[in-house]
């Protein structure tokens, strides 16, 4: 058995539907799993043995007509039997139609019915489990093929021995034992301007945590973010700034997993890197913007990941305004997390993460 698994967009949810191949590889060990994605989706997929091949579709070939017609002949060259599309779109609508696949499954959409023989109902209202909608309708994916109840849900990370290595060395080499001091790793900038806690108030939260952990911290951003990532260092305490060592960062996305596998916990906007964490099993602690989803991707929590969302704390909100409205506002409503509230809940993670 050939099976496609396509899985666009960010890193977090391509990371999050690896559950897929990893139940799929369980239940069909000898099948052939192949995962499409985009190039910068790619690292958190390495040396997962549940993987047979990664397929990249490039931007230069997504833009041209002419490419994309000769990557749908490539594909289709392939015989896969089994389609899975947990994206969706009309680009991957149109590699299900030309791959010639016996079996396609994705959700249902009503411009899409037609190039699928299974189209599973996304659960939209409440969680069908405590996984989160994240998990739960991306396992509703395997329905078709999977009868069983399935047990492996939570994505995972395989990092080699040397990437860990290679993380222990830079710490090492900027002085920072983690043996004696934890370690932290804040989440300073999200993936999008909304998804950003306000500068100056996360600079506050690294304070805190500071002074209440002496942690060494460490900052996850990337070169073009370094003006943004500078102004939160800034809006931090002198003290503070004596623990964050601004100049270690992940040169690629693996060494950044390196760094993150060595630390203690995670802090910071709830995203992506949130993920990555969970899979690697590092501690976290994320805030969610106020428009971002929070029956989706509330996942995985007990008491050493924790998240705040404003619909936790002020329902209310989201009864008078929908989500696009509250994403155009999205700093206004920032404004109505207590800060307090948070440092409440930081120190009640700090604890239980300091008694496993």
């Amino acid at each position: 058995m050939k099976i496609l698994i396509i899985q666009q967009k960010r890193i977090g949810d391509v990371l999050t539907s690896t559950i897929l191949s990893n139940n799929l590889k369980k239940k069909y060990p000898d099948a052939v799993i192949d995962y499409m994605c985009y190039a910068h989706c790619v690292d958190v997929l390495i040396g997962n043995p549940n993987i047979n091949e990664i397929i990249v579709l490039e931007q230069e070939v997504r833009k041209s007509y002419p490419k994309l017609l000769k990557f749908f002949w490539q594909i289709r060259k392939r015989k896969y039997n089994v389609i899975i599309d947990a994206y969706s779109k009309l680009e991957t609508n149109l590699i299900t139609l030309f791959s010639g696949a016996e079996t396609k499954i994705s959700y249902h959409k009503s411009y899409s019915v037609f190039f699928y023989n299974h189209n599973m109902k996304r659960i939209k209202n409440g969680t069908k489990s405590e996984l989160g909608l994240a998990i739960d309708n991306r396992l509703m994916l395997l329905e078709p093929i999977i009868k069983e109840p399935i047990t492996e849900n939570k994505p995972l990370l395989f990092l080699t021995l040397q990437e860990i290595q290679e993380g222990k060395e830079i710490l090492k080499n900027a002085n920072i034992n983690t043996a004696t001091k934890p370690l932290v790793m804040f989440s300073i900038l999200g993936s999008e301007w909304y998804k950003s806690y306000p500068f100056e108030k996360m600079a506050k939260l690294i304070d805190h945590t500071v002074a209440q952990t002496n942690a060494d911290i460490l900052f996850n951003y990337v070169p073009s973010q370094i003006e943004d990532a500078t102004k939160i260092y800034e809006f931090c305490s002198d003290k503070t700034k004596a623990n964050i060592h601004f100049n270690i960062y992940g040169k690629s996305l693996r060494q950044f997993l390196g760094l993150l596998s060595n630390c203690n916990m995670l802090i910071g906007n709830e995203g992506g890197t949130v993920n990555m964490a969970k899979a690697l099993n590092v501690p976290t602690f994320s805030l969610f913007s106020p428009s971002v989803d929070k029956e989706t991707w509330q996942i995985f929590e007990d008491n050493k990941n924790i998240s705040i969302h404003l619909k936790d704390i002020k329902p209310e909100i989201y009864e008078q305004y929908d989500g696009l409205y509250i994403k155009k506002h999205t700093f206004k409503y920032f404004d109505e997390y207590p800060i307090e509230l948070i440092i409440d809940k930081l120190d009640d993670f700090f604890n239980a993460v300091k008694e496993n």
